[in-house]
């Protein structure tokens, strides 16, 4: 079974969970900007929450399949969908038999989405992972996003697959407030800084990308300098320049960074915040830790819905 890349869309790249345990090494995570929806997708198609999938940017790729029919399932951002021109709910599994061909149309709702199929996109891991980390270009088809006459394989579905019924997450129409953790670096932005950020609107700007948003909003100003010995960048960290515009890390960040980061998105709103896209607004509502752990087990159990 392979799917052939007749249309790439926008930004098509192949992305798992992302290769976790090498960041000491100067090597990125990568994996999807919203991992929510890569796990759902991958769950609604009987495979593991970690096998390789499809991450569709902004506009959606044309596929052929070939050699065997494909089963397919598409979770986050809301596309309109055909199979040889037939409507398709592609929420829900589907399949695409050889020689037809999956369109995307229109984009409804959210910027990413994901597609993914039975059995899992089967190329060879790089560094333990299937993540295209296109920045570094790191991962497979050399880290590059996917162009026309590419062959993607498709691997064997479980013999035990055993697809769910978790639920989708809300996409955001136009903007997104996300909650926060203030810090680490607080103690070095003024009294002020802060009051703004978590009281501001920031806009997405077209400068951003899968490693990072580049907010434009009021100024965010530091209490002295703006640099510090660089340090771990989690995913979500909310880095600010000496300009005072923020800049929100996301999945290709890098390993380190040299500036100070006024607050991090707490993991379950990070897969909201991937589904922002540029001219899109953000607001920041300051969290504790306590509600940031309440969060993460309300969308875990969103995502561990009954099986059918």
């Amino acid at each position: 079974m392979a799917l052939l890349v007749i249309r790439p869309g926008m930004l098509t790249t192949i992305q798992d969970l992302g290769r976790w345990g090498r960041q000491e090494s100067g090597v990125p995570v990568a994996g999807p900007m919203d991992p929510y929806s890569h796990r759902l997708a991958n769950r609604l198609a009987g495979n593991d929450d970690g096998a390789a999938a499809l991450e569709v940017t902004l506009i959606g790729p044309e596929l052929e399949a070939s050699g065997e029919r494909v089963t397919c399932v598409v979770a986050g951002a809301r596309f309109d969908a055909t199979v040889d021109g037939s409507d398709i709910d592609p929420s829900r599994p589907f399949v695409v038999a050889p020689g037809q061909r999956l369109r995307f149309g229109s984009r409804r709702s959210g910027a990413r989405a994901t597609l993914a199929v039975s059995g899992g996109i089967a190329c060879p891991a790089v560094l333990g992972s299937r993540s295209t980390s296109v920045v570094s270009r790191m991962g497979p088809l050399a880290g590059r996003p996917l162009a026309a006459g590419d062959v993607l394989p498709v691997g064997a579905p479980a013999s035990n697959a055993h697809p769910s019924r978790a639920r989708a997450q809300v996409m955001p129409e136009g903007g997104a407030r996300v909650r926060c953790l203030v810090g680490p670096h607080e103690a070095m932005f003024t009294r002020e800084a802060l009051e703004t950020m978590f009281t501001s609107r920031f806009i997405v700007t077209p400068q951003s990308n899968r490693m990072g948003y580049r907010l434009e909003g009021p100024a965010l100003r530091h209490a002295g300098s703006a640099d510090i010995l660089s340090d771990a960048t989690p995913i979500g960290s909310i880095q600010v320049p000496s300009s005072g515009q923020p800049i929100l890390l996301m999945a290709d960040r890098q390993t380190t960074g040299g500036y100070p980061k006024i607050a991090t998105v707490i993991t379950a709103d990070v897969p909201l915040a991937g589904q922002l896209a540029p001219g899109d607004w953000i607001e920041f509502v300051e969290c504790t830790r306590a509600a940031a752990v309440e969060a993460l087990r309300h969308q875990e159990a969103a995502l561990a819905e009954d099986a059918v």
